[in-house]
């Protein structure tokens, strides 16, 4: 090593924090020091930053919880209130777009228009241009399992 260019080396440097004032002894090359923070005051260390953290994180997950129940709640709700309705669209029938593009030509828009169709047999529903016994077969099991009841000649 070359001498003269090194600095002063403090084996008993006293460092002191301004913020709960203690103080220790560490190697330096200043003999004093001030710090802003240590590690029995800062958050981090002393486990506050993490339980405000976790506080914060419980509220918003509960809140979330919160607002996906509602949600599901207002769903079941307009779904029990559309439940025999004969206002529900006919896409809800699950039929494919083929088959609900060719009732929406015959004049279908909804449920109660394809079951007045239907109670004149279903020959009358087939009778539409591009709707075919298998879409029939599916509308019909679709609305038995929505709570309609199917007209007696249509079964």
């Amino acid at each position: 090593m070359r001498p003269d260019i090194h600095p002063t080396y403090y084996p008993d440097a006293k460092v002191t924090c301004a913020s709960c004032g203690t103080t220790w002894t560490t190697g330096s090359t200043k003999k004093e020091i001030r710090v802003d923070i240590c590690s029995n005051c800062h958050p981090f260390f002393t486990g506050e930053a993490q339980r405000i953290l976790d506080i914060e994180g419980q509220v918003d997950r509960f809140y979330k919880k919160l607002s996906a129940r509602q949600t599901y709640v207002v769903q079941q709700k307009v779904k029990e209130e559309l439940k025999g309705s004969p206002e529900r669209p006919i896409e809800e029938l699950g039929l494919s777009t083929r088959a609900v593009d060719a009732l929406k030509k015959g004049g279908i828009e909804n449920v109660g228009q394809f079951l007045e169709r239907l109670n004149s047999g279903n020959a009358t529903v087939l009778a539409i241009a591009g709707f075919g016994q298998a879409s029939l077969t599916t509308a019909k099991k679709k609305l038995r399992s929505l709570g309609y009841e199917l007209p007696e000649g249509a079964a």
